[in-house]
Formats: C-alpha cells, sequence, structure tokens
C-alpha cells in the first residue's frame, strides 16, 4: 500500500491498482461527525437496522461502521436490540438520535455510499489521467472502421485522443462530424474508478450516474480488494447538445433531496465530453466559449456551493467540439488557440461517396450495380446538390421502407431509387 499521499492510498489486486480499503476512519479522508451523521440517516429510513446493513449502504468495512456504531451508542445516539454477527448488532435509534437524524437530513438530505473527499477524488482524476496507458493507432482506425475517412482525418482524430488533447470538428451536415467523435470513444479501452459521491465539509456532490457510467463487473473477491465507495467503469462519454445551459456546467442542488449533481464536466472525467450542435445552444457561443477558457487552459473548474463557497475541481476530460456552422461565427481567436486539433469534414468526393453507397448497402448483403451509383451521383450534378456522408444510409434506409411496403426483400434499382430520392428530397 502506498502512504506517500493520505488522499490517494493505493493497492494492487490482480495486476489492477485501485483505492485501497480504508483500515482507520482517519484514512476515509471524511470527518467522523460527517460519517457518523450519514450511518444515523441510513438507520432512520427503516424502523432497525444492523452494522452489517449499514457497512454494505454505506460500502465501509464492518470495522469501522461497528467502531461508530459503539461511539453512538455511548453518547446515547442508538439502542441495541442484540447481536447481528462476529463485529455487529442490530440496533435502533433512540430519540436523540432520530433528532441528529432529522437535523442531519435539514443540512444535507444524501443517504447512500459513503463520500470520498475531495482531494482523494482530485488526487485519483490526475493520477488517472497522468497514468491512462498509450493508445495505440490500430486501436483508432478499429474504432473509426465503419467511417470512410479521409487519412488527413483519420490522423488528426487519432493524434486528438492520443495525446488527449481537445477536438474541434466542423463542416457542413451530414457528413459524420458527430459520428466521429461517438466513434472516437471505443478506442479508450482502459477502466477508469470514480467515486458515488465527494464531500466538502457536510455538503454531497454526487459523481456516479447511471445514464452516464458503465460498470465494469467484477468477482467478488477483486472487488472485496478495493474501497467500496469507489466504482470500476469504462470510461464515459457524455454528449450535450443545443439543450446545453450555462447552469450545467455548475452544481446542481436539489433543494428536495438537499445535495449537489456533478456537472458534465466532472461525470465526463477519464471519458469524452462531446459539444455537439456548437453555437445553437440558447446562449450566445461565446458565452460558453468563455466558460470553458480556465477548464481546458489549467485542466480545471471553479464551482460555486450554496453557501458562497467556491471549490476547486479537475477537468481531465477529452474535450470535443462539433459544429456546422462557420467557426469564424461561433469562436474566436482565444478559443482556437487552447484546441489542441481542429478538424474540417468536407463533403464526400464522388469516389468517398460511392465507397459509402456500397459499404451501407453491404450491410443488408445487397451489391450495388455501378449503373445505379452513377446515376445517384447523376442526380446530384443535375440538380446541383451536394453530397453528405449521411445520404447513402438515408436514401437505401427508404428504398428499405420501399421493400418492406411491397412485402419484397430490399432492391436497389434505377426504380426503388427515383422513389427513394423523392420521398427524401422532395420532388420539384
Amino acid at each position: 500500500m502506498n502512504q506517500q499521499n493520505p488522499a490517494m492510498l493505493t493497492t494492487e489486486f490482480g495486476g489492477l491498482l485501485g483505492p485501497a480499503v480504508p483500515r482507520t476512519l482517519a484514512e476515509t479522508g471524511i470527518d467522523q461527525q460527517v460519517l457518523e451523521a450519514l450511518l444515523l440517516k441510513n438507520a432512520m429510513v427503516s424502523a432497525h437496522t444492523s452494522t452489517e446493513e449499514c457497512s454494505e449502504r454505506m460500502r465501509l468495512p464492518v470495522t469501522l461502521v461497528a467502531e461508530m456504531v459503539e461511539h453512538l451508542r455511548v453518547d446515547s445516539m442508538i439502542e441495541i436490540l442484540g447481536s447481528s454477527g462476529p463485529l455487529g448488532f442490530r440496533f435502533t435509534l433512540s430519540a436523540r438520535g432520530r433528532e441528529h437524524a432529522q437535523r442531519a437530513m435539514q443540512i444535507s438530505g444524501y443517504v447512500g455510499p459513503a463520500p470520498v473527499s475531495l482531494e482523494s477524488y482530485t488526487a485519483w482524476v490526475e493520477h488517472q489521467a497522468a497514468n491512462r496507458p498509450a493508445v495505440d493507432p490500430s486501436t483508432i482506425s478499429e474504432s473509426l472502421r465503419g467511417m470512410t475517412l479521409t487519412e488527413e482525418a483519420r490522423m488528426l482524430a487519432g493524434l486528438a485522443v492520443t495525446g488527449n488533447r481537445s477536438l474541434f470538428v466542423y463542416g457542413p451536415a451530414g457528413n459524420g462530424k458527430t459520428s466521429i467523435c461517438l466513434s472516437l470513444r471505443q478506442a479508450l479501452t482502459s477502466s477508469v474508478w470514480i467515486p458515488s459521491c465527494f464531500a466538502v465539509e457536510h455538503q454531497v456532490v454526487r459523481i456516479f450516474d447511471y445514464q452516464v457510467h458503465e460498470t465494469i463487473p467484477t468477482a467478488p473477491e477483486a472487488s472485496r480488494a478495493f474501497d467500496q465507495r469507489w466504482i470500476q467503469i469504462k470510461p464515459p462519454l457524455v454528449v450535450v447538445g443545443g439543450e446545453l445551459q450555462l447552469d450545467d456546467l455548475d452544481l446542481a442542488w436539489s433543494p428536495s433531496a438537499k445535495f449537489y449533481e456533478a456537472p458534465v464536466q466532472l461525470k465526463s472525467n477519464g471519458g469524452i465530453l462531446l459539444i455537439d450542435d456548437f453555437g445553437r445552444q440558447r446562449m450566445d457561443a461565446h458565452e460558453l466559449l468563455n466558460r470553458w477558457i480556465v477548464p481546458m487552459e489549467y485542466h480545471i473548474d471553479y464551482l460555486k456551493l450554496q453557501t458562497g463557497q467556491k471549490i476547486c475541481v479537475p477537468v481531465r476530460n477529452l474535450l470535443m467540439f462539433a459544429t456546422n456552422l462557420d467557426p469564424k461565427q461561433v469562436t474566436d481567436p482565444a478559443f482556437l488557440r487552447r484546441m489542441g486539433y481542429r478538424l474540417n469534414l468536407t463533403s464526400p468526393s464522388p469516389e468517398q461517396y460511392a465507397t459509402i453507397f456500397r459499404n451501407y448497402a453491404a450491410r443488408y448483403g445487397v451489391t450495388v450495380d455501378e449503373s445505379v451509383l452513377q446515376n445517384v451521383l447523376n442526380r446530384y450534378e443535375s440538380e446541383e446538390r451536394e453530397r453528405r456522408c449521411s445520404e447513402p444510409r438515408d436514401l437505401i434506409e427508404r428504398m428499405r421502407d420501399l421493400s418492406r411496403y411491397r412485402g419484397a426483400d430490399l432492391e436497389i434499382s434505377d426504380q426503388t431509387l427515383d422513389v427513394a430520392w423523392r420521398g427524401f428530397f422532395g420532388a420539384d
């Protein structure tokens, strides 16, 4: 166990480095009064509980919970009902304990796994960012295998990931800007440790989100080897679009629950944060850019609690922006200077378009006749319509609609193309 940094006690099991199980209450990094208040709140939600049940809910070792139970018993906060095991008791709250629990609920309504300290969260985020395994170029290529891109586009996207730098993707709509950002997540293969929540004194900030974070199943013996307050997940992918508001980048306080929800830049630590449709948010694009100056420059952010206190948090994600607007309209030189890489995804050439068309048809076991492909390309030329990478999919899917309507297998012909073309682009 490495004890050089008290905020980051580590252990290794099966070749995996992770947070060490705290052996003392001091090693949790959380004040004992905060932990005992959380224990009382956990006990208050049921008529009676036990040391083992509280250990399971708080994800702390039974020995530490037993120590707190004894202290609360001496302090007349709980009443012992009987033994529940070698170290534990069945107990219920006394009148005094219930009063304390209710007061604790008024300060913070959080009930669940014990938090880690902000110092510990910061130390682990920084450690994982500094020691993230290198991403092999072949892994990048595999993640982008389903996309038809120029070699330069593949290289720039790969450099952003391997260098852990931000990426600004721009160009006409429908050419794969969002898809390339989403696909790059597959190149991030190492696991990430995140806590259920962290605490600043009595205030709790929840990090783990079932809608965002995908846990990695572990064997019971491996799970018990690490601090249960931490969860091993796959690198997260958080996508926000036109609905993003400035408030979404701050701590979200729940007046009813009385604790904070972490903003997207924290939930995406160790993974990717994609700001899609950049410039179409309900705020001026430059307001959003200014909000990102400090996180992009220093990899930290300052968030404000209800009390007015500001806390400094780490921001170590792969930040991506995607827009189909003119970059000159939605950016400024200060922002672009801080951007790691810029990738312009232009409209596909006839050859690239044809390749995308063939590849998408092959998914359904259909080989496209070259005369049909030439017909498609000729229609673009005759109508002076700009080609889009997404349109082979759109046209073929409408041919599939037609085939299903007729009760037949997918047919890609001049006749079905004509129906799909008019149905998708409209008839003049």
